[in-house]
């Protein structure tokens, strides 16, 4: 499913036009992303968590030429799913 397929889902869900729907996945999405920015987690009950993880700086090889190259320091978001998204799942 992609963003296009996500809105048309919402809309037809919770039986909103898909223009509403979608500046509602969009204010979902870009909340999400500033409060990672802001170095905060998102937690939804019943869904999961939003975080930034740090990753520190390190060495990596290129595969081409075998030679070592610098990664530098950087944040990843990572989610992790509730119990709950866990079990209505298996």
């Amino acid at each position: 499913m992609n963003k296009t397929e996500l809105i048309a889902a919402v809309a037809k869900e919770a039986g909103l036009k898909k223009v509403e729907a979608e500046r509602a996945v969009s204010a979902v999405l870009n909340t999400i992303e500033s409060e990672l920015k802001a170095g905060n987690k998102v937690q939804l009950i019943g869904f999961g968590t939003f975080e930034a993880k740090d990753r520190p700086a390190r060495v990596a090889r290129n595969p081409r030429t075998g030679e070592s190259i610098q990664v530098a320091a950087s944040k990843a978001p990572v989610f992790k799913a509730s119990k709950v998204l866990k079990d209505a799942l298996n």
